[in-house]
């Protein structure tokens, strides 16, 4: 019976990314005892890691899921922190849409604010926005990736160093006291750039994220200026973010 518990429980954090403590016990009907006996099981196997009130996935720091498993995860917090962030952005507003599910989903509310010019480096987000009669849409260029539909590498670096933003959304891999980081050299590399560039930088990020730390580090918590989670986020992950530096929005 515990063996296939804590299979279910590996096959859940797998999908999900993260899960809390109260979910388990709701959902296997086992008491709090039992949940942490299953997480440092878990842990042992290099499973998940344990964090305050439930646990992450263990991941590979280069391996990332694929966009269609991404794009299914925590669709709801997503929406809810993508139109928190839409609300940042004012008429006559030059910014940047990095790669990502979340920074996708902010094309939605962007319809109403007025004219906008949109630098992005997503194919996908690209061609949504093209669909937005006040938007003026440029992409930076660069090596595609296929699977992903983004766009980095050189000559998008170079590209980006031609212009100043007023705002930059970045969509990251993780992000906990050691700062933002991503899978992939390429898109990092670039989003470190845009930061640069940018009067003001706000990294979108599920509550998924937050405790999860990819291979290539993008930032210091006090090189962005804003941080933007999710209603699901545990007190204590807000909490160490910002005494780390951060400065946090939790989109109800």
């Amino acid at each position: 019976m515990n063996l296939e518990r804590r299979a279910q429980i590996a096959d859940l954090i797998k999908q999900q990314r993260t899960v809390k403590n109260s979910e388990l016990m709701e959902r296997f009907g086992i008491s709090i005892e039992t949940v942490r006996r299953d997480l440092d099981y878990l842990e042992k196997q290099g499973v998940l890691r344990k964090v305050y009130g439930g646990a992450v996935v263990s991941m590979l720091l280069n391996s990332e899921p694929e966009y269609a498993s991404r794009a299914e995860m925590k669709h709801l917090q997503k929406d809810r922190i993508a139109q928190e962030a839409a609300k940042l952005i004012q008429p006559g507003d030059a910014v940047y849409l990095g790669v990502g599910t979340t920074v996708q989903a902010m094309v939605q509310y962007l319809k109403n604010i007025g004219p906008i010019t949109v630098f992005t480096n997503a194919l996908r987000t690209a061609v949504e926005l093209s669909d937005l009669s006040d938007c003026t849409v440029i992409l930076t260029g660069g090596r595609l990736r296929a699977k992903e539909l983004t766009l980095s590498e050189f000559p998008s670096e170079e590209n980006i160093e031609h212009f100043n933003l007023d705002k930059a959304f970045i969509g990251i891999g993780g992000i906990n006291e050691g700062g933002i980081t991503d899978f992939h050299i390429g898109e990092a590399r670039l989003h470190r750039r845009m930061i640069e560039n940018a009067r003001q930088s706000i990294a979108l990020a599920d509550s998924g994220k937050l405790g999860l730390r990819a291979m290539n580090k993008v930032c210091t918590l006090e090189e962005i200026d804003l941080v933007i989670t999710d209603g699901d986020a545990s007190m204590q992950a807000v909490a160490d973010l910002e005494n780390a530096g951060a400065k946090v929005i939790m989109a109800k």
